[in-house]
């Protein structure tokens, strides 16, 4: 394959999967999407959130309920821009 059919697929996936992020993605983004997809999969998946739930002393729907909550803002609210 080519350089110009691997670059026509990586932004392909940059298209699809936002996640992916691309060279001007920055650390705050990159991370918002990292713990999105992470409590995403926790919220998906039954076993891993009555883990959590037990571990936390809640109930199961309680548990979801907070990750939802978090994903909104999972690291915080978004750096301040700088001027340049």
């Amino acid at each position: 394959m080519d350089k110009f059919g691997m670059h026509n697929q990586t932004e392909q996936l940059y298209a699809r999967y936002e996640g992916t992020g691309n060279a001007d993605t920055t650390r705050y983004e990159w991370l918002t999407n990292q713990h999105r997809d992470t409590l995403a999969h926790y919220v998906m998946d039954d076993s891993l959130a009555m883990f959590i739930s037990i571990a936390e002393g809640e109930s199961v729907v309680r548990t979801k309920f907070k990750m939802l909550e978090r994903m909104q803002q999972p690291c915080g609210p978004p750096p301040k821009k700088e001027d340049s």
